[in-house]
């Protein structure tokens, strides 16, 4: 019998008790010394493609990964730093190597493929040894670099293995004028997720707007906002009327529109030029 669990600890748990009733082996994602190794053979690609890295980010969840490459670059490339990325959500091997672990209770994180609140046995002395820090990245910026990923390489990133160029985002200091390899260690996005995170980054970004402008509720009002919006080189995508729950005249109304535009200053002349016109616009928050 198949179980579904909410978490990488139930999973674990279901797994046991396969192994248990049915004498199946059991193979650890993270916390076996031969997937450790297997998954470091990442690092002897890389550094044989790119022996002139300053640093690597890796993302982090159990530690299996990291721990394996940090291995090999210690011992065959030891100029080049490794970092570790994990959401500040699930911060679960940096409370590990602080000593402590993290409190119970479901957290909600992009980066799933990495929420791991407890790292392995094998993988914390490694990583403590071995990498020069543990990084944790902010929610919007994995969203961000999801976004990136597909925009500008063409690729499409979980969130997990995004949570490598959120360290970039998020540190920037950190990385500044090195050459850095980022792990880019999968792409299993659910696509109505991916579709979710992309609107938003129009949103975060100022590419996508919503204006709400009171006018009289009559006749031919709308007309000119379009026209000024088209003029300044906008694009409605969407027009919303607002007459019954605003608190406003029973004869005046609230639009709100969306529009696209290039970025956040293009849709600022947006709104500058239907203020020219005489419109009071509220810039809605998203």
């Amino acid at each position: 019998m198949i179980q579904q669990s909410a978490t990488l600890a139930e999973t674990a748990a279901a797994a046991q008790r396969v192994v248990d009733e049915t004498g199946a082996g059991w193979i650890h994602p993270f916390n076996d010394a031969a997937v450790i190794s297997g998954q470091g053979t990442v690092a002897v690609q890389l550094v044989r493609d790119h022996p002139d890295l300053d640093a690597v980010v890796v993302p982090v969840g159990g530690g299996g990964l990291i721990a394996g490459m940090a291995a090999y670059l210690a011992e065959r490339a030891p100029s080049i730093k490794i970092y570790g990325a994990q959401s500040e959500m699930y911060p679960g091997m940096v409370a590990a190597l602080e000593g402590r672990t993290l409190a119970p209770g479901p957290q909600t994180t992009l980066a799933d493929g990495i929420a791991v609140k407890n790292p392995g046995s094998l993988t914390i002395p490694i990583v403590r040894d071995l990498v020069t820090d543990v990084l944790t990245v902010t929610e919007t910026s994995i969203e961000r670099s999801v976004a990136l990923f597909l925009e500008v390489e063409k690729t499409v990133a979980e969130g997990a293995a995004a949570a490598a160029l959120a360290a970039l985002i998020d540190h920037r200091d950190t990385f500044a004028g090195k050459r850095v390899g980022l792990i880019l260690s999968g792409g299993n996005i659910d696509t109505r997720v991916l579709a979710s995170v992309l609107m938003r980054e129009l949103v975060h970004t100022g590419r996508i707007s919503v204006l709400r402008i009171a006018i009289p509720d009559l006749p031919g009002q709308l007309a000119p906002i379009i026209a000024t919006i088209a003029e300044s080189g906008g694009n409605v995508v969407e027009i919303e009327h607002r007459r019954i729950f605003d608190p406003i005249s029973a004869r005046a109304t609230n639009v709100d529109v969306v529009i696209e535009t290039r970025d956040a200053a293009h849709a600022t002349t947006v709104v500058k030029a239907l203020e020219a016109d005489g419109h009071q616009v509220t810039v809605e928050p998203c």
